[in-house]
Parts: structure tokens; sequence; C-alpha cells
């Protein structure tokens, strides 16, 4: 099983106070599951943190794996773009992390689902 996390579960798993978060997190944790998240997570969970937290922070990434925004990746997210930006506003990030996990066909773990209209994706839970 692939598991592509967002930027919201991350800051959760963080945070430590979602049970249920935590509690899928270890079982990922111990499984056989490759961990993925994208760059846009990493810069969105570094832009809010303070040096006290740099440790656990890079502890926390230390086991994903951080998959690149390629050429694929950006065109796919593009007809997304084109297709629900005005119908479902989506933004540009949610289109590059919905096509990260498509492109790597790994279920997408996030707490927003209705920020994602795509058919083809898959969610975790």
């Amino acid at each position: 099983m692939t598991v592509f996390i967002d930027t919201d579960i991350l800051i959760e798993v963080l945070r430590g106070e979602d049970s249920k978060i935590l509690s899928l997190w270890s079982s990922l944790a111990t499984a056989d599951t490759a961990l993925l998240f994208s760059p846009i997570s990493a810069a969105e969970i570094w832009a809010g943190t303070c040096a006290p937290e740099h440790v656990h922070i890079t502890n926390l990434f230390r086991p994903l794996l951080c998959v690149p925004v390629d050429p694929e990746i950006g065109k796919l997210a593009g007809e997304y773009l084109r297709k629900f930006s005005r119908s479902q506003e989506l933004k540009l990030i949610d289109a590059l992390i919905a096509a990260s996990a498509i492109r790597h066909q790994a279920a997408l773990w996030t707490r927003h689902r209705d920020r994602y209209p795509m058919p083809q994706l898959s969610f975790y839970d």
C-alpha cells in the first residue's frame, strides 16, 4: 500500500492531540506501507515553525518519501485546475497534491476530502 500524506495530517501528527490520527499514524509506521509527501507540504510546515520545533519536524519527515513535482505532475495538476478551479474552487496547492497522489498510485490521507473533487483519487483513513 502507498499513502500520500496531506499537510493537514502532518500538522495533526506534530500537534499530537487527535487520537484517531495518531493511532492510524502508528499503524502505518509499523506496516509495509510507503508513506509519501510533497515538498509543498514541507514548505507549508516549515513556514510556520520556530527553532525549538525543528528537531521534531525533521524527525517527522525522516521516514517519509518526498515526491518531487515533475512536469507530468504539473501537467495533470493543470488539467485539474482547468476542470475544477471555477466550479470547485480548486487551488494550485491542492491540484498538485492530488496529481502527485494519483501519479504515484497512492491513497491520499487528508481531513479535507471536499477539496479534492477528482474521481480517480482514492483516500486513506
